[in-house]
């Protein structure tokens, strides 16, 4: 494929435009540990919540629902839009918890909610846990997307495209820290939009797919268009609609889904002006990321199909490909090979915008948790603001080299995404009742951690993964996350039990502080009045009961939303109109329940 000066001109432009943003705020950023992670804690809802969209662009989310809508249909994609739940449950009920605590990272809270050695060792590891080893993981997923969209489009081997992508991302990562991370996704996430429609509009109309009608009535697409699995299908219901929606949604923890909150969801809330805008910042993401924008890749995946209707055919047009990388999740990037002049340009700076998004996201929140929470604890307690940043930025470069090596080993997507659901499997429920129950303590989760961790390389990497679940085991595959959840429950439960609590000045530090409210805390706010005590702040009410309603109705407004755009696209008239009639009603009747939230709020 040859790019011609025009596509060469969009993209140069992209770049000087990305790199100066971040040499301008790199002074600003550079003046302290705050303004390099957090901006200062000054952000608006629009500019953070347009971040956390441009974030989960990347480059591995179009391959991956592109190799989920050629494997197992549009319907698939319930392995992830179940996470809406735990995204609406941040939004109503955990935005304003998180920045009531005023932490630094989202680990920091591990030394306010619990205490003593336990409560240390728990936010060193966690910080090396996920700074390092899952956020390397989880950036080389996105780093094996660009290696194939290189080596498709541009002919590229894979260590070319790691060094000129890698180079520049992490050049402006580290000069602009969090600012620079946010200024330039507001850029980012209208190049990578624009390129993601113009994509899909330009090949549902190649001649060979012949336009929208023609791709849903074609043999290799009319069996997958359902947006619910088909129920007639026991098996599949279970693996593609009840495991998600009833188990996976607040058993597992996944990067910019985690139960409770957390990651760089978290980051972006602590960084807002406040808890109102920590809630807009959220619930923008979540309309944005669920209702609006899978629709431009499952579409340019439905193309796919009936271009390269296998991997064997993918391999054929493109035999420069390594064997190792060959897989469905390359044929996006195979269909993108067909943009004319101009669009190429635009969705080449797309496709990097959404690249350099993810990473230097990802660089600047795995290098939050080194320095704060195990540089500045364990190494250096005294280290001035410049060492703080001096050392941020350092351990950006080294997190960008680890991905960028354990990328090159890497085969497909959809493989990455299942490790990491199955790796945090059964951890999820604590971080939701640790909030709200005041019996958990630092013990429970080390134990929830690593028997989750030991027990999923157990079922990966051993003999007796294939034992017990798949055609040859004793269990389904669709039993695989249930039986890690169920074990790592009982573990962390009896673990729970056996400890002893978190000390009463503890939990009333943390109360007074975070103000959570509920039954769980019950015996906590009694026990602080019999000693004459009082930890409730007057007039303070218990918001989960009005948040979980407005979870319900925004649940409703999201996916109605989602269904309908897909049932217009597919002509279904009747069925369009009425999901859009139910968005409108529940989106009225949300915003009535946030009006009662904001009132709580301020």
């Amino acid at each position: 494929m040859q790019l011609s000066t025009l596509d060469y001109s969009l993209i140069i432009i992209f770049f000087t435009l990305v790199l100066g943003i971040g040499i301008y705020v790199s002074k600003s950023s550079g003046k302290s540990s705050s303004e390099y992670f957090l901006s200062g804690r000054t952000m608006p809802w629009w500019l953070l919540g347009l971040s956390m969209v441009a974030t989960t662009f990347s480059t591995d989310t179009p391959n991956l629902v592109t190799d989920i809508v050629r494997s197992n249909g549009v319907s698939g994609n319930w392995v992830w839009w179940a996470f809406l739940i735990t995204g609406l449950l941040t939004v109503f009920v955990y935005a304003k918890l998180w920045r009531k605590s005023n932490v630094n990272t989202d680990l920091e809270f591990y030394e306010l909610r619990y205490g003593g050695a336990p409560a240390s060792f728990l936010r060193k590891f966690r910080a090396i846990y996920l700074g390092v080893i899952f956020n390397v993981i989880t950036m080389s997923a996105v780093t094996l997307a660009a290696i194939k969209i290189g080596g498709v489009m541009l002919g590229l081997d894979p260590w070319q495209t790691v060094v000129g992508a890698g180079l520049i991302t992490v050049t402006f990562s580290a000069l602009g820290g969090f600012k620079g991370v946010v200024y330039t996704d507001f850029l980012l996430f209208f190049v990578a939009m624009g390129g993601a429609i113009g994509a899909a509009v330009y090949l549902v109309n190649l001649p060979e797919v012949g336009g929208i009608e023609a791709l849903l009535t074609h043999e290799n697409v009319a069996g997958k268009l359902s947006i619910l699995p088909e129920f007639s299908n026991t098996e599949a219901v279970i693996t593609l609609l009840v495991i998600p929606l009833a188990v996976q949604w607040w058993s597992s923890w996944y990067p910019g889904a985690e139960p409770g909150g957390g990651g760089y969801i978290a980051q972006r809330m602590l960084a807002a002006k406040d808890e109102n805008h920590a809630i807009g910042a959220t619930f923008f993401f979540n309309i944005m990321h669920y209702a609006l924008r899978p629709w431009p890749w499952i579409l340019v995946a439905l193309a796919s199909l009936v271009v390269y209707p296998d991997v064997a055919s993918i391999a054929e047009a493109f035999p420069n490909v390594e064997e190792g990388k060959l897989g469905h999740d390359l044929a996006y990037s195979a269909m993108l090979t067909k943009l004319p002049s101009g669009l190429l340009g635009i969705v080449l700076a797309s496709l990097v915008a959404a690249y350099m998004s993810t990473i230097s996201t990802q660089l600047n929140w795995g290098s939050s948790y080194v320095v704060y929470d195990f540089y500045k604890k364990q190494v250096n307690p005294d280290a001035s603001e410049k060492r703080l940043v001096a050392v941020g930025r350092i351990s950006t470069v080294i997190l960008m080299v680890l991905s960028a090596g354990l990328a090159l080993l890497m085969q497909n997507a959809m493989q990455l995404f299942s490790l990491l659901l199955v790796f945090g499997a059964g951890t999820g429920l604590i971080f939701i009742l640790r909030w709200f129950w005041w019996r958990i303590n630092a013990w429970s989760e080390i134990t929830a951690m690593f028997a989750s961790g030991i027990l999923s390389i157990l079922l990966k990497t051993t003999a007796l993964g294939p034992l017990l679940f798949g055609d040859a085991g004793m269990m389904p595959a669709w039993a695989e996350i249930p039986f890690v959840v169920i074990i790592t429950t009982a573990i962390w439960l009896a673990a729970t039990f056996l400890t002893q609590p978190e000390s009463n000045e503890v939990l009333r530090s943390f109360y007074k502080k975070i103000q959570p409210g509920g039954p769980g805390w019950a015996k906590v706010v009694d026990d602080a009045r019999v000693d004459a005590v009082e930890v409730v702040e007057p007039g303070q009410k218990w918001s989960v009961p009005a948040g979980i309603s407005a979870m319900l109705l925004g649940c409703v407004l999201i996916y109605s939303c989602m269904f309908a755009t897909g049932y217009w696209i597919y002509g279904k008239t009747t069925a369009a109109m009425a999901l859009t009639a139910t968005a409108i009603v529940s989106g009225f009747l949300l915003a009535r329940a946030w009006k009662k939230i904001r009132k709580d709020i301020l």
